[in-house]
């Protein structure tokens, strides 16, 4: 490595990472007048380029356009090791990050979901509660446009800027079935734009979201603040992809080094670093980081720095229905979404829930997937017409995102082999799905079973474990009181670098069980906030 670099001016903040928490924190500290240049390793996307409005779309979405890097392949990303690992993460390189390819359910946590040793005796306690993050929660989902219905008996009340989405008629056969059981669900919140609002067109129903939306309905964060933070003054350089954190004598954060797209490295300085690269990219950045005084990691005395990984893995359960449902139809998006299991109750043996949701069933591939366990005369063949009689368009899913207790064993380093498109050592993923996870799963399968059956399935089919999803990164550098057992502090300012804060999905404590995006954007807007009104007492001068 080269021991000069091209250097350039020094400025306020320096945000690496442009997905959805860089760019909330880009967007509101350029409102407020400061200078700030974001680097992100990838590019920008355009929504032309996306498949879902295309004939081949679903073998794109396995192939250029998978959301596993390794799969996909692209110098833009990063290759992860995942032999290790029951689950693989997925996202993408990119600005919006991979809002550009999530489904974009919108979910808060839940009051519970803050307080779980408390109340669970397991994991531990944010050091904020629901009531701390709720006027967050409330400035993201007014600023982007949630679409839903207010009122869920689930949560404490919160409006809700645009119109619920048609639940259609796979929201309406599983609402039934849970309304023969007691059980709950409502239409639930999709940050898809329901009617034209902003820089975002109406949703058009291809319900193709996660592999991006060709209509520009799907809020991503390339769409709904980049801009925006651009007009406001905000730097975006892409094809930056950033291999350390520099400090200076004190060991504050004083800016970074990065590659360019012709493999030249550079430096930028700047008084005050955030760090906005996932729940993977994060400790992966930290622990290149080391330096004589953090041999084990920059901000990393507690040595949590890429431990207790969480990946909400997901189960499934297709029901098969004897009408026509028109399931390949959109948002996906969730059609409505229950949290009747979602509290912990300990009488069934494990901690923690599941919050689960009814998606489209798409197209003629995920049709034939659904038998990938079969052998291979009751697949293909004469076989694949009747399995697509039976199940194309007339199937319901109910996905399962069940919560993940933050293990340490669970964990992020460095490769010892592995290397990125620019040689620097790509992450190994180590991950297990733990005993209380398994039993989560198995319960809630067999109650959504009993779901379908109550809708009327005429056959229900069960994937105990998708290993390609959801993409949630969470937790490996976590926030906490205690220096000790925490990376960040309440402000997701590190403990041990006080001008250095990390706002991406790394710094949650616990997971939920919910769809983490809005609690990721909502406390990355707290976190500027506290930043813009604490400046003078940091190294940033506004």
């Amino acid at each position: 490595m080269s021991v000069s670099a091209t250097e350039a001016a020094t400025v306020d903040v320096l945000i690496i990472g442009a997905g959805p928490s860089g760019a909330v924190v880009a967007q509101h500290m350029a409102a407020n007048g400061f200078s700030v240049i974001c680097l992100e390793q990838s590019r920008w996307f355009n929504n032309n380029e996306f498949p879902g409005n295309k004939v081949d779309w679903e073998l794109l979405s396995q192939q250029r356009w998978h959301p596993e890097p390794t799969t996909r392949g692209l110098d833009t990303d990063y290759p992860t090791n995942v032999a290790e690992a029951d689950v693989h993460p997925l996202m993408l390189g990119g600005v919006g990050g991979s809002t550009l390819l999530y489904s974009a359910h919108w979910m808060r946590f839940l009051p519970s979901d803050f307080r779980m040793h408390s109340l669970d005796g397991v994991a531990e306690d944010w050091p904020i509660s629901y009531t701390d993050l709720a006027p967050y929660y409330d400035k993201v989902d007014q600023a982007i446009g949630v679409a839903g219905v207010e009122g869920d008996p689930m949560y404490p009340p919160f409006d809700l800027p645009m119109p619920p989405h048609p639940i259609g008629k796979v929201g309406r056969i599983a609402a039934r079935g849970m309304n023969k059981l007691g059980w709950h669900w409502w239409p639930s919140p999709n940050a898809i734009a329901s009617q034209r609002h902003g820089e975002l067109a109406k949703c058009a129903r291809w319900g193709t979201c996660e592999t991006g939306c060709p209509e520009g309905a799907k809020v991503s964060f390339d769409i709904s603040h980049w801009p925006s933070a651009i007009k406001l003054g905000a730097t975006l350089i892409t094809h930056a992809r950033v291999h350390k954190i520099t400090v200076d004598a004190q060991g504050r954060a004083d800016g970074a080094l990065y590659f360019d797209a012709q493999g030249t490295e550079r430096r930028q300085r700047a008084r005050f670093v955030v760090l906005a690269a996932n729940g993977i990219g994060t400790p992966r950045l930290l622990k290149l980081s080391a330096h004589a005084g953090a041999p084990d990691g920059l901000a990393n005395s507690s040595g949590l720095v890429g431990k207790r990984l969480m990946l909400h893995p997901n189960a499934e359960v297709t029901g098969v229905y004897d009408e026509p449902l028109e399931s390949w139809l959109g948002p996906a998006g969730q059609a409505i979404h229950s949290l009747e299991f979602y509290e912990t109750d300990l009488s069934r043996g494990f901690a923690g829930g599941a919050k689960w949701q009814v998606m489209p069933t798409g197209g003629p591939l995920r049709a034939l997937s659904l038998y990938d366990r079969d052998d291979f005369d009751t697949q293909w063949g004469t076989a694949v017409h009747d399995r697509m009689d039976e199940t194309f368009g007339r199937s319901v899913q109910w996905g399962i995102n069940s919560q993940d207790l933050p293990e340490e064993s669970n964990c992020v380093d460095l490769d010892p082999d592995l290397v990125d498109s620019n040689g620097i050592p790509a992450p190994r993923i180590r991950y297990r799905l733990s005993e209380n996870t398994r039993k989560l799963l198995s319960f809630n399968i067999e109650r959504a079973i009993e779901a379908h059956e109550a809708a009327g399935a005429v056959k229900t089919m069960p994937t105990d474990l998708w290993p390609e999803q959801p993409g949630h990164l969470l937790g490996t550098a976590a926030m906490g009181d205690d220096p000790d057992r925490s990376v960040v502090n309440k402000w997701n300012i590190s403990h041990d670098v006080p001008n250095l804060a990390i706002v991406d999905g790394s710094v949650m404590t616990t997971s939920g069980a919910v769809n983490p995006t809005s609690t990721i954007t909502a406390l990355a807007l707290r976190a500027a906030e506290h930043l813009v009104a604490t400046a003078k007492n940091t190294e940033v001068a506004g």
